[in-house]
């Protein structure tokens, strides 16, 4: 007698996937999902390496340990700022009817007929008031904290290299803890958390108490951080290097600019391509999961966003270096591909593309890169020759200019399959807005450039009187003696082996 091959019906395979949902599924997506968010954290952290070399190559060969230093203490003065009041004023939300919570019954039914969120302030748009030090934190919630810690340690590191060569050790401290603690957190709450004025994750209960449920119909469109993290970091590097003054010797008498080359242009390219790498934690983790419940294959976003990152450093990088040699040779006469300006352009592309990399089709995130690549280009030209800013690094052009264009990018480009991806409908049902470009109404348009302005006077309405503090007290710039010594003898006790 033949054996007979068990069948499995489709109802009995309809009961087993039933089954496996009511007992497994929930926590096995919600595991996989932290352990992504997690894993990307790690990629960010990174980045910190990254940041090391690329200053570390940047400068000169006496301020090279000085430098390493600050990017080793941003992670650590970060992790202290992010536990006391960071996250709490960024992510320190009220959850919807969670004061409902063990009750039962008709008591559990009153509850949930009655306001989502009882006691919820105007002020809570604004700023995240509770969770400082981790108190109440549910450990639930803690790959969220780790995972948005280093995106905030990423964002005050911009501002070292814009202050090389020159900054006190103290200094370098004090802002870190003022960016990390308060300026940072206070955009993440207004782009990300669920009851920012500017977030479009807004639901009808947490925006309770405004007017409006999305600003300007759509909210901002930010994936990744172009506004909270690279426009925070690239604005504070205006306001800082603006206060602090150019470097000895980096402009002649009459006002021209004077080549200061970094010792080291190796470190320095390894440092970009150690950024780059952890840019595919920076970007494709903002999606924050890789599966959901109810979603179809949700890990495309993330799988797209690692591409439209890949393609924007790439479109960067080439139109930089090719917009670089024409400059060269349309001003000097000689052809030139210059290997930092390739570097600072794929940096540019990936900024470029940070925020709109979660709406965006592969060909335009060729344009947006490339458009990156010019951006840095002339954006650096006009910090050097027509503001006289010294920046050693060029942060103020890749991460505060760039940043602008890949908010304005957002609000051209954004395709709208794309964008229900990440953001679902509107409450109606209805299609989310899109770019403009893309057959939109400017809605995404009008909230990003909102954010531009408010990133803008935000950071510097705090960061500029800030830093003409600490030189009114004698706490910013080290003394000529030491700038002409350089920094690792007279604060490290010996010269860079670098």
């Amino acid at each position: 007698m033949a054996d007979v091959a068990p069948v499995l019906t489709e109802a009995m395979a309809a009961e087993v996937n039933a089954l496996i949902e009511a007992n497994v599924g929930t926590t096995l997506v919600a595991d996989v999902n932290n352990y992504f968010t997690v894993f990307s954290g790690y990629l960010v952290f990174f980045m910190q390496a990254g940041f090391a070399m690329l200053c570390a190559g940047s400068v000169r060969s006496k301020n090279a340990k000085n430098i390493i230093l600050l990017n080793i203490l941003d992670a650590c003065f970060g992790c202290c700022a992010w536990y006391l009041t960071g996250f709490a004023f960024a992510f320190g939300d009220p959850v919807p009817f969670e004061h409902c919570g063990g009750l039962e019954g008709p008591a559990l039914l009153e509850c949930e007929a009655g306001d989502p969120i009882p006691g919820l302030s105007a002020s809570q748009a604004f700023i995240g008031n509770r969770f400082f030090a981790q108190s109440n934190l549910p450990r639930s919630s803690f790959w969220l904290w780790f995972f948005q810690f280093t995106f905030a340690a990423t964002g005050a590191t911009i501002v070292s290299g814009a202050v090389a060569e020159r900054c006190k050790f103290e200094a370098y401290m004090l802002y870190e803890l003022m960016i990390v603690m308060f300026v940072y957190p206070v955009v993440a709450h207004w782009m990300w958390s669920t009851c920012g004025w500017l977030s479009p994750w807004r639901s009808e209960a947490t925006a309770a108490k405004q007017s409006y449920l999305y600003f300007a119909g759509s909210g901002v469109y930010d994936f990744a951080g172009d506004a909270a993290v690279h426009m925070v970091g690239g604005v504070a590097s205006l306001a800082a290097a603006w206060v602090l003054g150019p470097r000895i010797g980096r402009f002649d008498a009459a006002g021209n600019p004077v080549d200061m080359p970094g010792h080291n242009a190796s470190l320095t390219l390894l440092g970009v391509f150690l950024l780059w790498f952890g840019w595919y934690g920076f970007n494709p983790g903002s999606a924050v999961a890789f599966s959901l419940t109810g979603s179809e294959n949700y890990s495309k976003v993330a799988i797209a966003v690692a591409i439209n990152t890949t393609v924007g450093a790439a479109a960067g990088t080439i139109c930089t270096l090719f917009i670089a040699m024409a400059y060269q040779y349309f001003t000097l006469g000689v052809v030139v591909w210059d290997l930092i300006i390739a570097g600072n352009g794929a940096l540019a592309g990936l900024v470029s593309i940070t925020g709109p990399c979660g709406f965006v089709n592969t060909w335009a995130a060729f344009i947006i890169g490339g458009i990156g690549g010019f951006v840095y280009f002339v954006a650096s030209k006009v910090n050097l020759n027509v503001l006289k800013i010294d920046d050693p690094l060029d942060a103020i052009a890749v991460h505060a200019g760039c940043g602008v264009w890949g908010l304005l990018a957002g609000g051209a480009f954004s395709a709208p399959g794309m964008v229900t991806d990440v953001y679902g409908t509107m409450p109606d049902g209805s299609q989310r807005p899109y770019g403009f470009i893309m057959g939109g109404n400017g809605s995404v348009l009008a909230a990003n450039s909102m954010a531009i302005l408010v990133v803008f006077g935000w950071t510097l309405a705090i960061m500029t009187p800030f830093f003409i503090l600490l030189k009114k007290v004698g706490l910013f710039r080290v003394s000529p003696e030491v700038e002409a010594q350089g920094l690792d003898v007279s604060h490290h006790g010996e010269f860079s082996a670098l």
